[in-house]
């Protein structure tokens, strides 16, 4: 499978609590910080939650 990084590029401060939530679901937890998830179904529904505080790149 494909891998995917994805980076949080803003802050979840006033951001509504389901999204932070998500946040943290993949692993991030300052801005700038990076995990390296699977590239599947549940995971890019997530990213495309909180779409607005992400960056995703393809590895």
């Amino acid at each position: 499978m494909a891998k995917i990084k994805v980076t949080l590029v803003r802050s979840t401060i006033g951001a509504i609590p389901k999204h932070r939530q998500t946040v943290a679901a993949l692993g991030l937890r300052k801005i700038n910080s990076s995990n390296v998830h699977e590239d599947n179904v549940a995971i890019r529904g997530m990213i495309a939650r909180v779409r607005h505080l992400v960056k995703v790149d393809n590895i």
